[in-house]
């Protein structure tokens, strides 16, 4: 999308400087306009349908929830039948997969290495369990989404803090056609007011720029500057008991993508999902319906139409047919077996489709029977292991752009300047292996230095940690030494001044 907000700089060309003043109003008329139709397009857009479909999925609300039994009907039309059982049977393997790549990629918590203690130290202070609960809730909505959003600001007590906004809420503008950075954005959202002792629903809209946030109503259409709100910055800064207004120097809005086309998981796999719980439906649809099993053969009373023939077979399970031999009326029965084996093999087959379609993993894999070693281990994790290799491209790109703000933090509250300090954040996936295999080798690689081998022991989670402790180890074991020297020379007539007068 074209940027709302451009760059407004000095200028030295004055025609330019009297057409703004002369049309600084329709201006800003022709900005809430454009503002109006970026929401209105949005709201109805197929990118917003599938962002709300993905967290519907996600939470349970599926297509199976709505499903109506029907017949044909009279003509050959299909119509609803309620006689008919209607199960929905919902097996959520959706959510399994999203919660899988979420853990696999977000479960552990970050670690980061840096030469600058201090900037270390500083950093963990952010990206605390706080900030690590915000991430996976991040890590959800790009799953669920295609992508997820970042806020940093500062709260009403002035605490620098990262906040979350649903995906759907949030309608960027970006600077470049790769849609890597933000120019500005509009944030839309409903919450509840009280007029009086009524509860309504209002529709919010916040609009972010580099010249801080603006607040409007989302009302039949149209924008209406919300008179509760005035415009803000995004900071106050006080020096010398002057309060200043103050903003970034970019938008504070950082995307954390799926992939760099923003394409959601459910977009991968929902006809599989929808096909499993159609499957387990008709399953026990099938089981429950008796007089289905059996359809009964009515001899000598005809008299239907086809429709009507089709409707009676569907709805009350019998059929109506004359002979041809002079005998009498009579019943005879047709028997449906269901076949319980054919319902399990579609199942399974669409359930496998869905883990490869999703690029999950299968922990019931028969690779993963007896004692497996870390070679089928790899393999079963190879297509969850490709994914997230993308998704840690794009994270890393995101973090970047959140670093800056954290430096810009730091700097303004009197820290040092960490602009440009190298820092690797690394995120530690939750991979299954086969502990003994990797200390063996860590133990036969001569080459690798001890915070190497520290650092990729199965059973080390803080690297920085557990090396302070081998040093104290190390020197209280050179303590030990030291002590038992004295003691030695002691009992030795008192080390080589002893000897020497011996």
């Amino acid at each position: 999308m074209a940027a709302l907000f451009p760059f407004q700089g000095a200028t030295t060309d004055t025609q330019l400087i009297n057409e703004q003043i002369a049309t600084g109003a329709n201006k800003v008329i022709s900005n809430i306009k454009l503002l109006e139709l970026e929401i209105s397009k949005f709201k109805e857009s197929e990118k917003r349908k599938w962002m709300l479909l993905g967290e519907a999925y996600y939470e349970g609300e599926q297509e199976i929830n709505k499903r109506e039994r029907m017949v044909i009907g009279e003509g050959g039309r299909l119509v609803a039948n309620k006689n008919l059982p209607n199960n929905k049977i919902l097996d959520n393997q959706y959510a399994k997969l999203v919660d899988q790549k979420v853990n696999f990629q977000l479960g552990k918590p970050l670690t980061l290495e840096s030469e600058n203690a201090q900037y270390v130290k500083l950093l963990q202070g952010i990206f605390n369990r706080r900030f690590h609960r915000t991430l996976k809730a991040i890590g959800q909505d790009a799953m669920n989404a295609g992508i997820g959003w970042i806020y940093p600001h500062y709260d009403e007590n002035g605490n620098f803090t990262i906040k979350r906004f649903p995906p759907h809420q949030i309608i960027p503008f970006w600077v470049d056609s790769e849609q890597t950075m933000v120019d500005s954005a509009i944030r839309i959202y409903s919450t509840l007011v009280y007029e009086g002792e009524k509860e309504r629903v209002v529709e919010k809209v916040e609009v972010y720029s580099t010249n801080g946030i603006e607040y409007y109503e989302w009302f039949n259409g149209r924008l209406i500057p919300d008179v509760t709100n005035e415009a803000q910055p995004y900071m106050y800064v006080e020096d010398e008991e002057v309060i200043t207004a103050a903003n970034w120097a970019r938008v504070p809005l950082i995307p954390f993508k799926f992939n760099n086309k923003e394409i959601p998981l459910i977009k991968r796999v929902k006809s599989l999902q929808d096909g499993i719980n159609v499957m387990l439906s008709d399953f026990e649809n099938n089981m429950q319906e008796d007089a289905r099993n059996t359809i009964l053969v009515v001899y000598n009373y005809d008299g239907q139409d086809l429709g009507e023939f089709r409707r009676n077979l569907s709805q009350y399970g019998a059929v109506k047919v004359r002979r041809g031999d002079g005998q009498n009326g009579g019943v005879d029965t047709l028997t449906v077996n269901v076949n319980a084996d054919n319902y399990k093999a579609i199942l399974t087959l669409f359930k496998k489709a869905l883990i490869e379609n999703g690029r999950g993993y299968d922990a019931k894999d028969e690779r993963m029977s007896n004692n497996p070693n870390q070679m089928n281990i790899q393999s079963m994790y190879s297509d969850i292991e490709l994914d997230a290799n993308g998704i840690e491209t794009e994270f890393q790109a995101s973090f970047e752009e959140l670093l800056w703000f954290i430096n810009q933090h730091l700097a303004n509250t009197g820290h040092d300047d960490f602009e440009g300090e190298p820092v690797d954040i690394i995120f530690n996936r939750d991979v299954l292996i086969n502990e003994t295999e990797v200390i063996q080798g860590l133990e036969k690689s001569p080459y690798l230095s001890e915070e190497t081998r520290i650092a990729q022991h199965p059973y080390v989670k803080d690297v920085q940690l557990e090396l302070k402790r081998l040093k104290q180890e190390q020197q209280e074991l050179m303590n030990m030494h030291d002590n038992y020297a004295d003691t030695f020379k002691q009992l030795n007539g008192g080390g080589s001044n002893g000897k020497e007068t011996a």
